[in-house]
């Protein structure tokens, strides 16, 4: 399972990049029921959520 989640989550991060994903969509793409479930994942294994991560990965380096 652990593998499992951290390829989904890892998915879910290379989505979020998209500008025009939203979270819920990506949710869905990656096999979460919703955007919360998705979100509360994110957050425990990347310790950011993923609103927040992406905002750092579209920041200027």
């Amino acid at each position: 399972m652990a593998y499992l989640t951290a390829w989904r989550l890892a998915l879910a991060a290379d989505l979020l990049r998209e500008p025009d994903a939203t979270v819920g969509a990506v949710a869905r793409q990656v096999g979460y029921g919703s955007s919360f479930a998705l979100s509360a994942a994110f957050k425990r294994v990347r310790g950011v959520s993923p609103q927040e991560f992406r905002t750092g990965s579209l920041a200027p380096a």
